[in-house]
């Protein structure tokens, strides 16, 4: 089998076992927080209609009020900086679910501006990761040069490093300004930064959904709309590395297999019933000086010199002069030339067939 294919066969096993693994630790740590506040939840309930004399058909649209009414709570969303805000979150494939469109029309342009959208904003980060790589490659470089590095290229462990170094003071930073404007724990404001930056977007946690800010801190907005871009162009720099070096894994062995596949079938030789046949050619019989046929017998084999002939294996003489080993390979040679009216390339090793 293909190294490729055993590489590909071992990546979708690992990947499942990566999930099913996940999947397992995610339920020892949420299953029981879910339950808990699932409980606590249905005892509020209860007691909201008990205390108001509510039946539970009014509970539920009390609740369905309540749920509709809590994105309005940040401000118009449909303003131009809101509007921008969500055009952001579609391009980037971000996804917040902060705001969503309830018109037939804004569904339908929502769908198409994603298939120009997704794959622009998409060549655009790309791009974008690879002048950063390219900037950060010739940074690496001077910095070698100034310690007098015997090695001053950049390799790919420096620009991963570099990079992901880079990366993670971006999430410092922009979570230090989130934790402030919107007072959250700096560990909740890394995670916002992170699930944001990678694209995940869960929406439990959304910049500029309180005090009205978009529509009140036009700062704030600029900030949080440039700290999305940047930093996902950032961590898509870092990405696309990481990416790169298992795709060139591929093509290394996609090629190394490739070249394997050639020499081997270059240098064929089969049995087909009675006539040994080699890239086409039939090595049957050998045809000497005199024109008389020299049949195959279990000492033949594939001449592996540049004469493309046949030679009888047995061990070289040890000449004591170089005249006489030159000779000798000359005249081989020249049997061999007269063996065969077109010349065939041949594999390297012996291939010995039984007489008949």
């Amino acid at each position: 089998m293909k190294k490729q294919n055993v590489r590909t066969l071992s990546l979708i096993v690992f990947t499942f076992t990566y999930l099913l693994v996940g999947a397992a630790i995610f339920d020892v740590l949420e299953s029981e927080t879910e339950k808990r506040r699932k409980e606590a939840l249905d005892a509020i309930e209860k007691m909201v209609i008990r205390k108001y004399n509510i039946s539970e058909d009014d509970f539920k649209i009390m609740e369905t009020v309540v749920l509709k009414t809590e994105p309005h709570k940040a401000g118009q969303q449909w303003k131009f900086a809101g509007a921008f805000y969500y055009a952001i979150t579609v391009l980037t494939t971000i996804g917040y679910g902060h705001s969503t469109p309830n018109t037939i029309s804004g569904k339908l342009f929502t769908m198409f501006y994603a298939i120009v959208g997704i794959p622009l904003g998409l060549v655009m980060f790309q791009s974008i990761g690879e002048r950063l790589n390219k900037f950060s490659s010739v940074v690496i470089r001077n910095v070698k040069k100034l310690l007098n590095c015997k090695d001053v290229q950049a390799s790919e462990i420096n620009l991963i490093c570099v990079v992901t170094t880079l990366s993670c003071l971006t999430i410092a930073g922009g979570a230090a300004a989130f934790s402030r404007y919107e007072g959250w724990s700096y560990f909740d404001s890394i995670y916002y930064c992170f699930i944001t930056l990678t694209t995940i977007g869960f929406g439990d946690m959304v910049a500029l959904q309180k005090d009205n800010a978009l529509n009140n801190k036009p700062e704030y907005v600029m900030f949080a709309l440039i700290f999305i871009l940047f930093g996902l162009a950032i961590v898509a720099a870092s990405l696309n590395l990481l990416v790169l070096r298992f795709v060139t894994m591929n093509t290394e062995d996609e090629r190394r297999d490739e070249a394997e596949a050639l020499q081997a079938a270059q240098g064929a030789v089969r049995l087909e019933g009675d006539v040994i046949t080699a890239n086409g050619s039939i090595l049957s019989g050998q045809v000497g000086n005199h024109g008389d046929t020299i049949s195959l017998d279990d000492e033949t084999s594939v001449c592996s010199c540049c004469c493309s002939g046949f030679q009888k294996k047995r061990r070289r003489p040890r000449f004591t002069k170089w005249t006489e080993w030159k000779s000798e390979s000359r005249h081989k040679c020249d049997q061999a030339l007269n063996w065969f009216s077109e010349a065939s390339v041949v594999h390297p090793r012996s291939i010995k067939t039984n007489k008949p």
